[in-house]
Parts: C-alpha cells; sequence; structure tokens
C-alpha cells in the first residue's frame, strides 16, 4: 500500500468510496493493521481503557500517546497515523500548541480533539502551522462525567443542530476531519452529506465516509460489556490478519455496521 494522505482520503469521500481505521498502540499490530490495507491508525486515548484498565479515557497522559504513537510509527507500513490529544492536555491555545507539537514530531500525521465551537481558534491555528486535525463530535469520552456516562448525543432536534452547526464551524476552522461517535444514523448521514472532509464514524451509523472501531473490540478480546456498535470479526477466522481484511471488506462493502449496530 503507497502512503495514504488528506489528499487521499478526500479523494475517496468525493468519489464515494469508503475507508477504514482501526485503533492500534504498538508496532506489531500498526504493521498488522496497515499491511491489511487500514488506511488509518487511531493511536487512541482508548488505550487507558484495553492497555492500562482503568474505567475511563481521563487517567491517560500526554507522555502516554508520545510513548505509544512512536511505537506505532515505527510498526506503520504506509497507513495515516491520527493520535489523540489527551484531556487536559489542550485546555489553552498555547497548551494545545505544544501537545500536538509533541505527538506529531512522535510520528502522528494529525491529531484528533474532543469538543465543539470552542476548539475552533485552536483548530484553526494548528492548520496554519501545518498540523491537521480531526474534530471528534457527539459522544466525547474525555467528557463522560459531564454528560452523565456513555450515552447517545443529538437525538433531540435542539441538540441535532447543535451538532449539524458544530461539524460546519469546525470544518471552516480548519478541521481536515470529522469523527462522530455514538450519535443517531440520520443525523450522521446528514452531517457527512453537508460537509466536504471525510466523516469517521463509530456508532453512527452506516453512511458515514469511513468507520472506527478498537481493535480489541472487533478482535473479541475486550473483557467486560461489549459496546453495541461492535461486531466479533475474529469469529470463524483462521487469524488476526484475516479479521482485519474480514472488517475492512466490510466497512468497504457498506455491509458493517449493519442496524443493529447502529443508533
Amino acid at each position: 500500500m503507497s502512503n495514504i494522505t488528506l489528499h487521499t482520503l478526500t479523494s475517496l469521500k468525493q468519489k464515494g468510496r469508503k475507508f477504514s481505521v482501526l485503533t492500534a498502540y504498538d508496532a506489531t499490530f500498526a504493521h498488522l493493521v496497515s499491511s491489511a490495507g487500514i488506511e488509518m491508525i487511531l493511536v487512541g486515548d482508548s488505550l487507558g481503557m484495553v492497555l492500562q484498565g482503568h474505567d475511563s479515557t481521563l487517567p491517560v497522559t500526554l507522555e502516554d500517546m508520545i510513548y505509544h504513537t512512536a511505537a506505532v510509527a515505527r510498526g506503520n507500513q504506509g497507513s495515516m497515523i491520527m493520535a489523540d490529544l489527551p484531556f487536559m492536555s489542550y485546555a489553552t491555545v498555547e497548551q494545545c500548541m505544544q501537545s500536538a507539537g509533541k505527538l506529531m514530531q512522535s510520528g502522528a500525521h494529525l491529531v484528533k480533539l474532543e469538543g465543539s465551537a470552542w476548539l475552533a481558534e485552536s483548530i484553526s491555528l494548528l492548520s496554519e502551522r501545518g498540523i491537521p486535525v480531526c474534530a471528534h463530535l457527539g459522544l466525547t469520552p474525555q467528557a463522560v462525567n459531564r454528560l452523565g456516562g456513555y450515552r447517545v448525543q443529538g437525538k433531540d432536534h435542539a441538540a441535532a443542530q447543535q451538532m449539524i452547526e458544530d461539524a460546519r464551524l469546525l470544518e471552516e476552522a480548519g478541521a481536515s476531519l470529522l469523527l462522530l461517535e455514538c450519535v443517531p444514523t440520520l443525523l450522521a448521514e446528514e452531517i457527512t452529506r453537508n460537509v466536504d472532509i471525510p466523516v469517521i464514524g463509530i456508532g453512527a451509523g452506516p453512511h458515514t465516509d469511513a468507520q472506527v472501531l478498537v481493535l480489541h473490540d472487533m478482535l473479541n478480546i475486550t473483557t467486560g460489556r461489549k459496546p453495541r456498535f461492535t461486531r466479533n470479526f475474529m469469529a470463524n477466522a483462521d487469524s488476526i490478519e484475516t479479521a482485519i481484511r474480514r472488517y475492512d471488506e466490510a466497512v468497504k462493502d457498506g455491509s458493517f455496521p449493519n442496524q443493529d449496530e447502529s443508533f
């Protein structure tokens, strides 16, 4: 696979073709995921739960993210690497600039921020300085205490309209990608149709430009309760590589997620 760029992803959207995203946190899995043809690797702060054993992403530090991003970069075989800025590492514009710069220097190709309109200034400045940004809307796990738990977002008309406005605003500010988590299918479809940048979904129905899952969820090795929006791609697979390729195929042919895996 030739190196994936933002131009690649934008071109896929324009052609109506979907792309795949999976998390990875180390060199070995980064090699497997990228070699299978997955266009983007997310070094997610979800590592706080799946690797570190926390009950949320909040304890994850910038140093943790730098360490795992560098490990992923060493194993990567051409996928684009997106790294999460962790909780309270971008509370001010100045802090955001410094934190994002460190992740880019460790091997990320773009950074992901959770939030809404308040992120516009930071996104604009990052973009001006050559740091591409993915804006994460909907269920934002770093705000789980304010949201009252892991709940579907944008269910009522006012909340849906606000999310649509936020998506447009953040695109105008310079966001290169959007990620929608746990939002109703019809809302995700409308946002995807009304922005020019690619939209990645997780628990957001089948109509986004791409899908992302936590690697451990789709391999069915996550302990505890499994999210509704995931699927066990290891079922009847003879290897991890086969499971990853099945996920990629299901995203691209539109068979994942199905109605039961959406809201």
